[in-house]
């Protein structure tokens, strides 16, 4: 992302941020001009809205650009690809930014992010403004998260025919090697062989074998932090098969798998004060003679059985793994994402991603980052009273409860059984996806949540 960052030394048009009350004091300053240009322009300073000021030659002068008070990380994200192709510099002449330590930090990210565009198979039409690092910034960080969100997005947006278990795991050893990190991948049928047996019957009926990928990151002798996602590289819903709306998207159900890798990423880039272990179950589920079966019985690492209720609940099938074999490194945390239920979407929506979590500190600390950074997060119950429902007629849980009701409750409590006791952990359910898009937030694959958990373990351990 850096190669979005304009030179300190670079010719750059000013950019100067205004609230409706900075601008007033503004235009009470600049030249009679450049005011009543903006007021016959009707500008107010409006959250996200900007105006070109031409100087005295007819030439752009300055940027107006309303922000809101304080800052958002959105409020310049659409300038990059709608401002002229050059360089540009906040200058802060209004005193807008003032008493805001982080608000440099904070929208030198959303113009970063602005700069965003998934170009694997398509190039762009132009490219993206060039921003000079604000003064007070703190650049490194602004870019960690950029490129983390960067990773996130294009892991999504790339299609199943490119992206699956095999080629997820490449990815994943590339951040790997970049960092130093440790990579391993149990693959096929050696995932029976080490016990995973879960992934296996999941991932079988798949030409790209099922995996249980793993990367591990810093000092062993300091807490350990497990980062668990889904990595489901294309969903058919197996025997279950999905229609075809529900389908279309399905090339993002690796979302979560997305998400740990750029989590560790912006961790590692930061050197977090931590031990990180990385685990993802990659597969896809897929449709052939050998894919299980609704009414089958699967084995799992934690010696639980699981009834399939129905092939298309698949995402935490693997996961119990996955969760039973993070819970062997007796980490200090565990957190996992994936794009679990369509009864979380219902619930809040595909803005909002939904929080389970059994330790009230560790929820306090992710909502308070969660706020602090702008990326929402909301808690939800893991209510008790709905246990019974996950309880399987002829295995010990069912993966698809009958009635359908409370589906991302009852997903949550399933996944809880695979934690060991005592252990703080955190799940989020997510859509890891735009329907529409906003500046900096283009139509496709999106990071959830992952600001806000880089920033509460940061917060937590600190960086060496």
């Amino acid at each position: 992302m850096r190669n979005f960052l304009a030179d300190a030394a670079e010719p750059a048009v000013p950019v100067v941020p205004v609230t409706k009350e900075t601008l007033a004091a503004w235009k009470a300053s600049a030249p009679g001009g450049q005011a009543a240009w903006a007021a016959a322009a009707n500008f107010e300073g409006e959250p996200g809205a900007s105006l070109s000021v031409p100087g005295a030659d007819g030439a752009v002068a300055l940027v107006l650009a309303g922000v809101a008070k304080p800052a958002d990380i959105w409020d310049m994200a659409g300038l990059p690809r709608s401002l002229p192709e050059r360089a540009y510099a906040i200058d802060d002449r209004a005193g807008t930014l003032a008493a805001d330590e982080n608000a440099a930090t904070r929208l030198l990210l959303g113009w970063l992010l602005g700069c965003y565009s998934f170009d694997r198979y398509k190039k762009p039409s132009r490219a993206a403004a060039r921003l000079a690092p604000p003064a007070g910034a703190d650049v490194d960080a602004a870019v960690a998260e950029a490129e983390a969100t960067v990773l996130i997005r294009d892991l999504v947006n790339t299609p199943a025919n490119d992206m699956g278990p095999s080629a997820l795991a490449a990815q994943a050893r590339a951040v790997a090697e970049r960092f130093g990190a440790d990579f391993t991948e149990t693959v096929g049928d050696a995932l029976l062989q080490n016990g995973y047996p879960a992934v296996h019957a999941v991932g079988r009926a798949a030409a790209d074998a099922p995996r249980l990928i793993e990367l591990t990151w810093g000092d062993p002798k300091k807490p350990t932090v497990a980062l668990v996602g889904k990595g489901v590289c294309f969903d058919t819903g197996g025997l279950d098969l999905k229609a075809a709306a529900g389908m279309k998207l399905m090339k993002k159900d690796m979302g979560g798998a997305a998400h740990v890798l750029g989590i560790a990423q912006s961790l590692m880039a930061r050197k977090i004060d931590a031990h990180l272990k990385v685990l993802i179950p990659a597969v896809e589920n897929s449709v052939a003679g050998n894919a299980m079966r609704p009414l089958d019985v699967l084995q799992t690492r934690a010696d639980i059985t699981i009834e399939v209720g129905n092939t298309d609940a698949e995402g935490r099938v693997i996961l119990a793994d996955a969760l039973a074999r993070a819970g062997e490194h007796k980490p200090e945390l565990i957190l996992d994402f994936a794009t679990l239920t369509g009864a979380a979407r219902v619930a809040l929506g595909t803005e909002v991603p939904a929080l389970f979590c059994n330790d009230d500190a560790l929820a306090a600390d992710l909502l308070t980052s969660a706020a602090g950074v702008a990326d929402p997060l909301w808690r939800m119950p893991l209510w008790p009273g709905y246990r019974k429902l996950i309880e399987g007629k002829v295995a010990d849980i069912t993966n698809s409860p009958e009635g359908g009701y409370g589906g991302a409750i009852t997903a949550a409590l399933f996944l809880e059984r695979f934690v060991p006791a005592g252990v703080p952990w955190a799940h989020v359910d997510l859509m890891a996806w735009n329907i529409a898009s906003k500046p900096g937030r283009p139509e496709g694959g999106e990071a959830m949540g992952m600001r806000a958990f880089a920033d509460m373990l940061l917060r937590r351990y600190g960086a060496g």
